[in-house]
């Protein structure tokens, strides 16, 4: 699968599961700036967080770019992509 958006569009966006369960919405995009690709999308900033904050914040509250389907008004991921949230 190959789509191509603004990494600025997707800010903000709300995040669902395929199944139509509501995620979160996107406050961090991490980049592999060495491939030019997105990895990861998370529902809560990272700025200003502890180590073990941030740790718990990509444990729990974020879905890798590759478990999404679609970005268009939302952002749709594979059902079961976010750990810790199903």
């Amino acid at each position: 699968m190959f789509m191509t958006t603004k990494v600025s569009k997707i800010y903000g966006m709300d995040i669902y599961t395929d199944g139509g369960k509501f995620l979160g919405r996107v406050q961090e995009i991490l980049l592999d700036l060495e491939k030019g690709e997105i990895i990861r999308l998370t529902m809560e900033p990272l700025n200003s967080v502890s180590k073990e904050e941030a740790k718990r914040i990509l444990r729990d509250k974020s879905v890798l770019y590759k478990s999404v389907k679609s970005v268009e008004d939302v952002v749709v991921v594979t059902k079961g992509a976010a750990v810790g949230l199903e």
